[in-house]
């Protein structure tokens, strides 16, 4: 069957439509996104301000209309930290659904989590042991270990990397702000660290998602036109030489780095912080990058739910 699926991030709107079979990969046939930057919408109250309630139901409606001319049997749509937190969520999705007919499901963190290890699970197989995934999105940082395929620990910190950004702002250049949110950052995630590292030493350590993605190409990874199929890494030696230089570049020069797209050049330091917290808490010199994340675990749950496929 074709899927659509809808995915409300905090930096991106976005609608990948995929050929989906029981027993098979899902086949991307169709992308549509927009930066929303919801997490950089929200106002003094921790409210998405009209503007971004605007640029969301415009968002909704335009990927309506793209899954319906696609053929997509069904839409699965979903918020994820912007919303979630949101003071106004709501509201946001009360508007949302008045304008374009749209229910958007609001994925708790866990949730978040746990779908996305699914998809790195699925991608990696049983040869990975005992797996940890880590996930930097703009609004929060999800870490997820197990096993199998559901995981043992699923975690959702306050630690994205465009809601960082909105903290440090100008400050990214002051040494001393950027040892500031470095501390805030560490103490965060090694608050709840002990229950991943109880359980065991990991066979394989998996990153996903933009931020990672970003961070390896700058530091050598195979570029994007070589395919998912590439294996690519991020080595934290290397991360670790890059992050004095990336916090005295502009954001034009940030921007001209690989992989690194404009409209989210401001939020590879934080995300580089976050990044290296996470590689030294739990004790990991390297993270694989998988290139199936929350999206493919949304479609692949879908897929588990159809059952058998009927003889022809």
């Amino acid at each position: 069957m074709r899927l659509g699926v809808l995915d409300i991030g905090s930096n991106t709107g976005h609608l990948l439509v995929v050929d989906a079979h029981q027993g098979a990969a899902p086949l991307p046939a169709f992308s549509h996104k927009q930066p929303l930057r919801l997490a950089e919408h929200l106002d003094e109250n921790g409210e998405v301000n009209p503007g971004g309630i605007d640029a969301l139901a415009a968002f909704t409606a335009d990927a309506l209309a793209v899954a319906e001319e696609k053929g997509c049997e069904e839409l699965l749509p979903f918020a994820t930290s912007a919303v979630r937190d949101s003071a106004n969520s709501d509201e946001v999705l009360a508007v949302v659904r008045e304008r374009t007919g749209v229910d958007i499901e609001v994925l708790p963190g866990e949730d978040e989590a746990r779908l996305t290890f699914l998809a790195v699970r699925r991608w990696f197989g049983w040869s990975a042991g005992r797996l940890i995934v880590f996930d930097i999105g703009g609004g929060s940082l999800e870490i997820a270990a197990g096993p199998d395929e559901l995981p043992d620990i699923a975690q959702s910190l306050p630690l994205g990397a465009a809601r960082l950004a909105a903290s440090l702002a100008a400050e990214v250049t002051d040494p001393d702000a950027l040892r500031r949110v470095r501390k805030e950052i560490r103490a965060s995630i090694a608050r709840d660290a002990g229950q991943v590292l109880r359980a065991g030493a990991t066979h394989r350590a998996a990153a996903t998602s933009k931020t990672f993605r970003s961070l390896a190409r700058i530091c050598g990874a195979a570029p994007s036109a070589d395919g998912p199929l590439a294996p690519r890494a991020l080595p934290l030696t290397d991360l670790r030489e890059w992050i004095p230089k990336l916090a005295t570049m502009t954001l034009a020069e940030l921007s001209d780095l690989p992989g690194v797209s404009p409209n989210r050049a401001h939020q590879i330091v934080p995300g580089a912080l976050v990044a290296e917290a996470c590689m030294d808490i739990f004790d990991e010199d390297r993270l694989e990058i998988c290139p199936w994340a929350l999206r493919e675990g949304v479609i692949l749950e879908r897929i588990d739910k159809l059952g058998p496929a009927e003889p022809s």
